[in-house]
């Protein structure tokens, strides 16, 4: 018996141990409300279901949390990420083109993608150059790019939405591979890249001494800002991956709205995940968990039918409850409560 509750104990304190909660916790409370939430059936030679469907509109987010995570390592923070996306999905769909003809491209869809993450990828670098090199505040050197990416993004579609007609770029965000929708295994792709690259090697210890404390990082010869400026490379390099699959999803671009308020979405996704926002340790698998706990939870706000205009309401109170479970001190707290022995007295009031 004592050796099964040192079991629990060891697996409770594991850091996926409450993201995994929460999410089984989300899809338990969805499943228990709609029967046919679990409900996954072949149809046309694709796998159709509310779980598959969460995994694909999961992936745009899960890829942009990623990247903040990696950020997040360093003690920083990317609110520029939702510009990000937005810039690049303009750059693909002005050099895809946008002539009714599928077959008439402005340039070839791979100098497209590439163009698109290359932009993606000097806006992370820039961020990072910021940062890291001229010392400027995390928040305030992305609030710069934040601001005037989205700017340059709507010269790019002249505050229009751009439409994209080229089928090849749909197979991006809308098409399929073994029954499954594509995003997911871009996904997979990039989590099991970053995964080997921060787990078998020695990138991931770098990140987080640089994280827990930069000097003494320097001083035992690892450079901080060589990493500081790939991190925010690294998470500009996925938002725009994000953008792509967003508007291949949507086959267009829209500078004003594309990407609006995701960076706050991938904040919370790696607080979910169980990561600190005060650097150091990290778990990327923690914040993939973290963006699927978010999209399970806008998919059941939206299938109960709650009113749209109190959904954010809903979703944030219902996210300031996890919040609250999932912190340690909060939960500790409570147990001292309920631990704490009643006051005792005798019949007049007066103390024994």
């Amino acid at each position: 018996m004592t050796s099964q509750r040192s079991r629990v104990a060891r697996l409770a304190e594991h850091r996926l141990a409450w993201p995994l909660f929460t999410l089984a916790l989300l899809l338990g409370v969805q499943a228990a409300l709609n029967p046919g939430f679990l409900a996954i059936e072949w149809r046309d030679g694709h796998l159709y279901g509310s779980l598959i469907d969460i995994l694909n509109r999961a992936a745009p987010l899960i890829l942009v949390s990623l990247g903040m995570t990696l950020v997040v390592a360093t003690r920083g923070i990317d609110i520029s990420v939702g510009a990000v996306v937005a810039l690049s999905a303009a750059v693909a769909a002005w050099m895809i083109g946008g002539s009714s003809d599928p077959a008439v491209t402005r340039f070839p869809l791979p100098v497209a993608l590439a163009g698109a993450l290359a932009a993606a990828l000097a806006c992370g670098l820039w961020n990072g150059v910021l940062v890291a090199g001229a010392g400027m505040q995390p928040v305030i050197a992305t609030l710069v790019l934040m601001v005037a990416g989205r700017g340059v993004a709507q010269l790019i579609t002249d505050g229009q939405v751009l439409t994209v007609y080229h089928p090849p770029f749909f197979f991006i965000g809308a098409g399929h591979l073994l029954g499954l929708p594509f995003p997911i295994f871009i996904v997979l792709a990039v989590l099991a890249i970053l995964h080997f690259g921060t787990t078998r090697t020695a990138l991931g210890l770098f990140i987080e001494a640089a994280g827990i404390n930069p000097a003494a990082a320097r001083l035992a010869g690892i450079n901080a800002r060589r990493l500081v400026i790939g991190a925010y490379a690294a998470c500009g390099l996925l938002a725009g991956l994000a953008g792509l699959v967003i508007s291949s999803n949507v086959r267009s671009a829209d500078g004003n709205n594309a990407g609006q308020l995701l960076e706050l979405d991938a904040i919370l996704a790696v607080t979910l995940g169980g990561n600190a926002l005060t650097g150091g340790r990290f778990s990327l698998i923690g914040s993939a968990i973290g963006a699927l706990s978010l999209q399970t939870l806008t998919y059941a706000i939206y299938s109960l039918g709650v009113p749209p205009e109190t959904n954010l309401v809903v979703k944030a109170v219902v996210v300031f409850g996890v919040m609250l479970l999932q912190s340690p001190e909060f939960r500790s707290n409570v147990l001292a409560l309920a631990r704490r022995p009643a006051p005792t007295g005798d019949r007049g009031g007066r103390p024994a």
